[in-house]
């Protein structure tokens, strides 16, 4: 668990996070996505969207176990965070 969100500070400094369910799920639609990172407590409709795409482009989901209003302050963010993901390094 301290791993993960040490994981996703060190992305967020490095600026390849992509934060918010509507945007992890479009982007994993376009397989761009390398981790996904879930909320303790997401919607279920955007849990079973994001497993379902995520499972099409073998990518892993990883369920946090703190709530989204703390997931959204591990962000430095002051709104809830139901899911992040980390982007796919481009190829040259």
């Amino acid at each position: 668990m301290k791993e993960a969100i040490d994981e996703i500070k060190k992305h967020l400094k490095k600026k390849d996070l992509i934060i918010g369910s509507k945007q992890v799920i479009k982007n994993l639609k376009l397989d761009k996505i390398k981790k996904v990172f879930l909320a303790s407590n997401p919607p279920v409709e955007v849990e079973e969207d994001i497993n379902y795409y995520a499972k099409l482009t073998n990518t892993p989901v990883i369920k946090l176990n703190i709530p989204n209003n703390e997931l959204g302050a591990v962000c430095r963010k002051q709104y809830s965070i139901a899911a992040l993901a980390i982007l796919k390094e481009e190829k040259k």
